[in-house]
């Protein structure tokens, strides 16, 4: 199956009301799902919440904060220390500075040091320790500082 195929796939799930797909054809398999989340771009890459500001009308407009993910360049496994009886790297309410070390991703025997891109606070662990992730799947939701 070509990429212009996966393509058209991709935008006739994304205009239905379908929120899981799987399509077989020989030994390829796809399966896409819809997420409750907003798209994720690339690692560390910020992305505004999908959700819309209410307005309040006669109120003095304040800006909105957006909704920021550290997301996983890679498929690995999740890891949130550098050993297992190590603290974690980071916890939520944790400030955390630009290059610094969040998590580490593996992936064919590789530890891959997740380093945040920007300077945050995190607001939330998104996937539990030890767990599997894709490329482009949310692990922190973080606050820019």
């Amino acid at each position: 199956m070509d990429l212009e195929k996966i393509e058209g796939l991709v935008k006739i799930i994304e205009n239905s009301s379908l929120t899981e797909f799987t399509l077989k054809e020989g030994d390829l398999k796809i399966t896409m799902s819809k997420l409750d989340h907003p798209p994720v771009v690339a690692a560390g890459v910020p992305v505004a919440s999908a959700a819309p500001a209410a307005e309040v009308p006669g109120e003095k407009e304040e800006k909105e904060e957006e909704t920021l993910f550290i997301t996983s360049p890679i498929v690995g496994t999740f890891y949130s220390a550098p050993a297992p009886d190590a603290p974690a790297f980071v916890r939520v309410g944790d400030q955390v500075r630009n290059g610094q070390t969040v998590c580490i991703l593996e992936a064919m025997k590789l530890m891959n040091e997740i380093q945040s891109e920007f300077d945050c606070e995190i607001e939330a662990v998104l996937v539990s320790n030890e767990q599997k992730v894709e490329y482009g799947q949310p692990l922190f939701r973080v606050k820019k500082l």
